[in-house]
């Protein structure tokens, strides 16, 4: 299968994750280290001028009346580099008089005094120049200070601002590449264990549905496997309802199909209409219990389907089992059966298929009916219980069950022989199977007063 080109890669993410970040952080370091350096050639720079500025102020005195101002090579020779930077200086008397110096060097913004020095920045002939102007009294009859300006341009502060800052760009960048390549190693070795299960899980044959082996997997893959695992025993789960319900289907049809096939050679054989009609109407029993076989087949199967599958809405239940009762009680007039209905007096809203809601009630009180003997009484409660749920009570004042038999009835095809009623044996499995896919429960009493069976199922109410 290809791959798309904008296919979202795990690896290039976790390495985005790790590099952005460290990107991020080399990146204020640059900045940091840019004003470190740029702080540290300012402070050479400091002091270089202000050595040399207080080299030749220490020089200025009065000699017959008159200020001089010598100039020491030693405070020009400092600035020598192979920058060539231009250094310029001026020397004014106690009255302001040029003593030594270029005229035109910059003012400075304002006048120091008493050993006081100013730096200041300009420009000397179109030149970034910086500078610093220092006062120095002078040793005089008549008093006074000197003031001294030493200036230099700016090529060697720059030229060691972006030596010192370069040095540990490389620095940085070097440490952002090999952390890359370490980080890409480390993402193979790391992701190995998930690549080791993408194949695992490829070579296994689409027949197997075992679970996979979480020993071997690092503690946050292992969610990941267990959700796989939970996914394969769904899929196992569906497999096997189908076999079930196929070999249900075959095995409850087989005996109903062979008598209906009996039953058309006799009408066939037959010689009068009596013979045909009786032929007929055994067919037409017999269709009719294939008819509900299927049906419950049918429900057995949706329900096994389990409650994440299953497709849920609120439905009032206490209209279902009302209904229920309306198109059972034909079947109740029939049997000479007192069929009643106390049902709650609002609607009680469960969370769940109507259908099989509808199957479900259907199947607690036609049983009921059918064990129930003539003259007899069936009664269909309905009441909101406690902890959030709804509780259906199926009364019947039959023969019950007795309590050894009671976990046996909720077997498929499990039929009493001892009561005397033809069925299917799937109406209690099939009530059993949809109250578990309702995450409810059912279970059998005796029915007060004796004799008689007590059906109670308890469902979650809908809680929207």
């Amino acid at each position: 299968m290809p791959v798309s080109w904008h296919s979202r890669s795990l690896r290039r993410e976790l390495l985005g994750w790790l590099l952005l970040p460290l990107a991020a952080v080399v990146a204020f370091n640059v900045w940091t280290t840019y004003r470190n350096a740029r702080q540290t050639a300012d402070l050479v720079t400091d002091r270089m001028l202000l050595a040399s500025a207080r080299m030749i102020a220490e020089n200025v005195r009065e000699s017959d009346g008159i200020f001089q101002a010598p100039i020491p090579p030693a405070a020009l020779e400092m600035f020598a580099s192979e920058d060539r930077d231009r250094v310029i200086y001026r020397v004014n008397g106690p009255r302001g008089e040029l003593l030594a110096g270029y005229p035109e060097t910059l003012p400075p913004p304002r006048q120091p005094s008493g050993f006081q020095h100013v730096y200041f920045t300009g420009t000397h002939r179109g030149e970034a120049v910086y500078a610093v102007a220092l006062s120095q009294p002078v040793v005089s009859t008549r008093g006074g200070e000197a003031l001294v300006v030493v200036g230099q341009t700016l090529r060697g502060h720059d030229r060691l601002v972006k030596s010192l800052w370069l040095k540990t760009l490389r620095d940085e960048v070097l440490l952002v590449a090999v952390a890359g390549l370490l980080a890409l190693f480390g993402l193979h070795r790391g992701l190995a264990p998930l690549l080791r299960l993408r194949d695992e899980v490829r070579r296994r044959d689409p027949h197997a549905l075992e679970p996979l082996d979480t020993t071997p997997v690092q503690t946050e893959l292992r969610p990941l496997v267990l959700a796989l695992n939970e996914a394969l025993a769904q899929v196992e789960r569906q497999v096997a309802a189908q076999r079930r319900f196929i070999a249900n289907a075959a095995h409850q049809l087989r005996t109903p199909l062979t008598l209906l096939k009996a039953q058309i050679g006799v009408g066939k054989r037959g010689s009068d209409v009596a013979a045909a009609h009786e032929a007929l109407t055994g067919i037409g029993t017999t269709v009719e219990g294939m008819t509900r076989l299927s049906n419950q087949l049918l429900s057995l199967a949706r329900a096994e389907q389990g409650s994440t599958l299953l497709h849920r809405e609120k439905v009032d239940f206490n209209a279902i089992c009302r209904e229920a009762v309306e198109n059972l009680a034909i079947m109740a007039m029939e049997r000479d059966i007192d069929l009643g209905f106390d049902g709650a007096p609002a609607a009680l809203p469960v969370s769940g298929h109507a259908t099989l809601l509808r199957e479900l009630a259907t199947n607690l009180i036609e049983n009921a009916l059918r064990y129930t003997p003539k003259g007899g009484t069936v009664t269909v409660r309905l009441r909101a219980a406690g902890g959030a749920r709804v509780a259906l009570r199926v009364e019947d004042n039959g023969p019950g069950i007795p309590a050894e038999e009671r976990e046996k009835v909720f077997e498929r095809f499990y039929r009493r022989l001892t009561s005397g009623v033809e069925g299917t044996g799937l109406g209690l499995a099939v009530v059993k199977e949809i109250v578990a896919s309702h995450e409810g429960t059912v279970t059998l009493q005796d029915r007060v007063p004796s004799p008689g069976l007590a059906v109670l199922v308890l469902l979650p109410a809908f809680d929207g």
